[in-house]
């Protein structure tokens, strides 16, 4: 029975080709509890189809699948543009990193992982966050500051300096979705209710120029490692 102090399950849908590889995953992730797996599939039609119908909480996927895992995230976005997309992938390959992130995943994990850490990253995606498995998120961000003309990038392709133009409260909340916080964790933490929060990623977003939460914190972290600041 649920207490009031428990949270619903997540309503998850994994797709990935591969028949025994998603059947572990089913059980390790039900066994762990607060998931419900409402669908799963095999390729990247499925993916698409199965949002369409279904509108899972999230929606793990993996990148080498028939008609490919970038293409399904993209097909997603298209169907939702708030669509929460983990990718469970073997993948440690730097641009199939940057472009699942690029194309609009939340959430990007080594196959490998316990599921009680797994279970962990799809809460937090749902709640708001970004998560790359630990390792890669540097080199995410030197694709980002290796490739010119990109968004919130000069053309010499280094960060722009544009981060100071943050306002003290934007600078401040940037800085804990940096850490890993969720928006609700944040406004929580700064006794603000969670769509200020939103609209001030929103705002932080426009003025950095770039796509994401994932963007925008790797920029934050980067100046704070250019000035020397945690």
């Amino acid at each position: 029975m649920m207490t009031g102090e428990e949270r619903e399950p997540l309503r998850v849908a994994i797709v990935d080709d591969h028949p025994m590889f998603r059947m572990g995953v089913v059980r390790g992730l039900e066994d762990e509890g607060g998931i419900v797996i409402i669908a799963e599939g095999a390729n990247a039609g499925d993916a698409i189809s199965i949002y369409q119908r279904a509108r899972p909480d999230i929606s793990l996927l993996d990148l080498s699948m028939p008609g490919g895992g970038h293409a399904a995230i993209r097909g997603i976005r298209d169907l939702d543009g708030d669509a929460s997309i983990v990718v469970l992938t073997a993948s440690e390959d730097d641009n199939d990193v940057f472009e699942a992130l690029k194309a609009g995943a939340k959430g990007y994990v080594l196959k490998g992982v316990d599921a009680g850490f797994l279970v962990s990253v799809l809460r937090r995606v749902a709640g708001g966050d970004t998560i790359v498995s630990p390792g890669l998120a540097s080199r995410v961000l030197s694709q980002m500051t290796d490739r010119p003309a990109s968004a919130g990038q000069t053309g010499d392709g280094q960060a722009r300096a544009s981060l100071p133009r943050l306002t003290p409260r934007e600078e401040q909340i940037l800085a804990l979705v940096a850490e890993g916080y969720s928006n609700k964790e944040v406004a929580r933490f700064l006794s603000l209710q969670e769509k200020s929060i939103k609209h001030v990623m929103t705002r932080i977003l426009k003025k950095l120029e770039v796509r994401n939460r994932t963007e925008a914190a790797l920029l934050m972290r980067e100046w704070q490692h250019d000035n020397g600041r945690r």
